[in-house]
C-alpha cells in the first residue's frame, strides 16, 4: 500500500503539472487543428500520467475507506494520504465542471 499511495502521489502532481501546462499553454499549437502536434517526452508522459490519474486517486480513496472501515492499520504517511484525499475532489471539478 506504501508504495501505491506514492504512485498516485507521482500521478496527483503529474496532474497539477498538467493544469499548469494548459493553462500557461506550454505545449505549441498548430494552425490547422487536424493535424497532431508532436510533443516533448515530458510533456507526453505528463499527458498520460495524468490521464490514469483521477482512476487511480478513486481507487486508492475506495481502498483507504475500506481499510480505514475494517480498522486495520495502515502505514502510509499522514501528508500523502490527505494530499491524495484533497486532489479527489479538485479532479472532480476540474474534469467535469471547469470550463478551463
Amino acid at each position: 500500500m506504501r508504495t501505491f499511495s506514492k504512485i498516485v502521489f507521482i500521478c496527483n502532481v503529474a496532474f497539477i503539472i498538467a493544469a499548469v501546462l494548459r493553462v500557461v499553454q506550454f505545449t505549441s499549437k498548430s494552425t490547422n487543428n487536424n493535424i497532431a502536434v508532436p510533443t516533448n517526452p515530458f510533456v507526453g508522459t505528463v499527458i498520460i500520467l495524468t490521464a490514469i490519474s483521477f482512476f487511480i486517486n478513486i481507487f486508492f480513496a475506495i481502498i483507504l475507506g475500506c481499510l480505514k472501515i475494517s480498522k486495520k492499520k495502515t502505514d502510509l504517511s499522514t501528508f500523502i494520504v490527505i494530499f491524495n484525499l484533497i486532489m479527489v475532489p479538485i479532479q472532480i471539478w476540474y474534469y467535469f465542471y471547469s470550463k478551463i
